[in-house]
Order: C-alpha cells, then structure tokens, then sequence
C-alpha cells in the first residue's frame, strides 16, 4: 500500500476547497485531487453548508455558442491562456486564478451572492474542451477579439456576439425587470416628495 504524503493531502484540500468555494462539482475536485470521494463530500457539506449537488457534468460544446454564453467564456478563455502561458499559475492554478479574474471583470463580486452567466463547473469543462480539440478561438474581422467557436469552423468571415448580437438579446425577462426597476423608482420619489 502506497504511503500518502500528509503536504500532498494538505494541498489538494486547500485546492479542493477553493475549486468548491468558487462551485465546483464533486465530480471537478475528483478529477484534480486525489482525495476520495466520502472526504471531498465531506469538505463540501463543511464549506457549503449542504450536500453537493447531483448529476451529470455539462458535456455539449453548443452552450458555449448561444451569445451570452460565448462572450463570458470568451472572456475567461482568453484570461485563463494569457495566464497559462505568461505565469508561472499552471492547469487547475491557472483555472482557478482566471476565473475568479473573470468574476471581477463580469461584475460578480461575491461568487455566493449572485450567480455568474459561466460558473466554475463549467469554465473547466471549457478548457477540457479546447484540451479534446472540440473548440478553437476565432478572430474577429470586425473588432479583432478572440470569441470560442467550434473547431474546424472557417475563420475569415467570423464576427462575434458583440458585433453582431442576436435581435433578441438583452430582452430577457430579468432584462425587463431590471429596466422596470429603474424607471419606476424615479416616478416613486417624486410621488414622495
């Protein structure tokens, strides 16, 4: 029987508990720790204060496509390679450290108060993705940005989200909400005063 080493241990638990503060899934922190699964669980119920959630991981490269989605994962895609490449942050480090870049720069200060267009579970499924070949970034001919686009798709006449939004975008119902809110909340001061 292989002996563990007590630093290794102390160090995928550290690891283990920033992946599960940012939402990692079980099934993330099996793949890069070698803690076993009951421990893992265990530390998510300490950290989380409930059980990890069940199911499968996402596994279609399609999500990544739709507008919104594709400029968020752009963004930490493009972080993640700047910092694989130019630091000494490496693999999971690296997807750790981009992402919480990413949640300051989308504007989701605590990663528990609100939820972020692309979490964590996700954001690593993303890398494993361009890690398989399934996916590629793309240059824009209008703004020049690199945008996540299937692999092997052409590239000379790629425009991205933000160039080229679809009609409906923006039009969600929190959208809606979100607009109502603020337009209402003037009227209901001047009825005050």
């Amino acid at each position: 029987m292989a002996t563990k080493s007590v630093s290794q241990e102390a160090d995928d638990i550290l690891l283990a508990s920033s992946m599960i503060t940012l939402g990692a899934r079980l099934q993330v922190l099996e793949a890069e720790t070698s803690l076993s699964h009951d421990r893992l669980a265990r530390l998510y119920r300490e950290i989380r204060g409930c059980s990890p959630p069940k199911g499968m991981l996402p596994f279609s490269v399609d999500w990544f496509m739709t507008w919104l989605p594709n400029i968020h994962s752009s963004l930490f895609y493009n972080v993640y390679s700047f910092l694989n490449a130019r630091t000494s942050s490496k693999g999971i480090r690296a997807i750790i450290d981009a992402y919480r870049l990413y949640l300051e720069n989308a504007g989701v200060d605590n990663a528990e108060s609100a939820e972020p267009v692309l979490s964590f579970t996700r954001a690593w499924m993303l890398v494993r993705f361009f890690d398989s070949g399934m996916l590629q970034l793309s240059a824009c001919r209008q703004c020049g940005g690199h945008f996540i686009a299937h692999a092997h798709d052409p590239q000379s006449d790629f425009v991205c989200a933000i160039c080229r939004p679809p009609p409906r975008a923006g039009k969600t119902r929190a959208a809606a909400k979100a607009r109502a809110g603020t337009r209402s909340a003037p009227a209901v001061d001047a009825a005050r005063s």
